[in-house]
């Protein structure tokens, strides 16, 4: 069993029994996707809702919930995981700092694409904590399929 960390604007797949983890959820959103039957599991940290707003295509395709989930997706497809059996749960998306418009509330934004993106996917999303002004950590348990989020402010989650 390994742990493998996902960075910012990152995703990994892997195999039962190995964890997924990453560090630093603030306005970013963590989508957890799992086919128990084949044990494939993989952890995606998106930055922002929409591709179409990277400049000149600078960014990577990892950091936007329109094009990093489909791609995690064809990765575990890869890895022997079947779309229709795709569970998710997804944590973060907070509002990091006082704003005045709902305009650049990016965890707010983060959170309505990625649930528009497995909705769209046809992939239930089977648990969340989202929101609120916080920052999480996430462990996901290919094996188990439990998503535990730590925070100072809560302390430690399972779903």
């Amino acid at each position: 069993m390994a742990n493998l960390t996902i960075g910012i604007g990152d995703f990994k797949v892997c195999k039962k029994p190995d964890v997924l983890v990453t560090y630093a959820l603030g306005s970013c959103v963590g989508i957890c996707l799992l086919d128990e039957m084949s044990g494939v599991g993989g952890l995606s940290h998106i930055m922002l809702p929409d591709s179409t707003t990277a400049v000149n295509g600078s960014a990577t395709p990892m950091r936007f919930a329109d094009t990093a989930i489909p791609m995690m997706i064809r990765k575990m497809e890869s890895m022997g995981a079947v779309k229709s059996r795709l569970r998710g749960k997804i944590a973060g998306g907070a509002t990091m700092f006082a704003i005045a418009s709902d305009k650049f509330n990016i965890g707010e934004r983060n959170v309505t694409a990625v649930k528009k993106v497995l909705s769209q996917l046809r992939i239930p999303i089977i648990a969340e904590d989202i929101g609120e002004n916080f920052g999480r950590t996430v462990f996901f348990y290919t094996e188990t399929g439990t998503m535990e989020i730590r925070s100072t402010v809560k302390g430690t989650t399972t779903l």
